[in-house]
């Protein structure tokens, strides 16, 4: 009986034993395996502590690109913005400038047609001035038509105004040249010689003393023919007056400061 109680507690012994030897051998299992997952944990960390650096790096590294990028986005908007308004106040003037050329091209054709006609206007003034200088031309003396500049002139004004290639300038240009010169003979004494057609027909050569444009005078080289000088419709007309030649002769010889000055009686006709 003891035999078999020892049996049993024997038994119960190694079973104990056994449970504790499984016990341990699960302990030391656990123990190494925790080792184990610790070791892996570690390493897990590590990397994922290596890959968070990492991505916190990128992430700096966009925030950073990013902000360059938003400012120089900005200051191309910027520039964009005042280039736009830059634009528009180029639009805007554009407009303006063309309203006012429209202006302009309205004043200007109203203008050009102020001028067209009284370009008209000076068209037929000149026409008839040339018309009269022509006409006084010819009741002239000789001595005054025949200067070449009279003459130039004269050719200058058109025989057809209508055909005339010369601008109203040029045509007035001319008539008043001629003027010019006229006026500045009837404000003079001048002497010339010229050729004289006395009453028997004969002609003879003489000294003419013009008092302006409204009186002349000549005597021959013998102070025997004299004749006194006015201009008429049909150009100068002469008279003979032999009787004045000596007084005619005093005064163109007082004029040519040939004899001292003194009064001479000349006839003079005031029409």
């Amino acid at each position: 009986m003891c035999s078999s109680f020892n049996r049993r507690k024997a038994g119960s012994m190694m079973k104990i034993y056994g449970v504790m030897i499984i016990v341990l051998l699960s302990v030391f299992g656990f123990v190494c395996a925790t080792e184990l997952d610790q070791k892996d944990s570690i390493e897990t960390t590590r990397s994922v502590i290596e890959r968070w650096v990492e991505t916190q790096r990128l992430i700096s590294k966009e925030k950073h690109d990013w902000a360059l990028a938003q400012e120089n986005l900005n200051n191309r908007i910027d520039m964009i913005k005042t280039e736009v308004d830059s634009i528009n106040e180029k639009i805007i003037k554009g407009w303006k400038d063309v309203n006012e050329a429209d202006v302009s091209k309205t004043e200007l054709f109203e203008e050009n047609e102020q001028l067209k006609n009284a370009s008209e206007e000076l068209g037929q003034i000149i026409t008839i001035l040339e018309s009269k200088t022509l006409s006084l031309n010819s009741k002239l003396p000789e001595t005054i038509k025949s200067s070449d500049r009279i003459k130039l002139l004269c050719l200058r004004i058109p025989n057809d105004p209508n055909e005339s290639k010369l601008s109203l300038s040029q045509r007035f240009m001319s008539v008043i040249g001629i003027l010019n010169e006229l006026n500045k003979f009837n404000h003079e004494i001048t002497v010339t010689s010229e050729v004289q057609q006395i009453n028997d027909g004969s002609s003879i050569e003489v000294t003419s003393m013009y008092i302006g444009l409204g009186q002349a005078y000549y005597v021959n080289a013998n102070g025997t023919k004299a004749g006194v000088g006015r201009p008429s419709a049909n150009g100068w007309s002469w008279e003979s007056k032999d009787e004045t030649a000596r007084d005619i002769s005093d005064a163109i010889s007082i004029l040519k400061s040939e004899k001292v000055a003194s009064f001479v009686p000349l006839p003079v006709k005031v029409e």
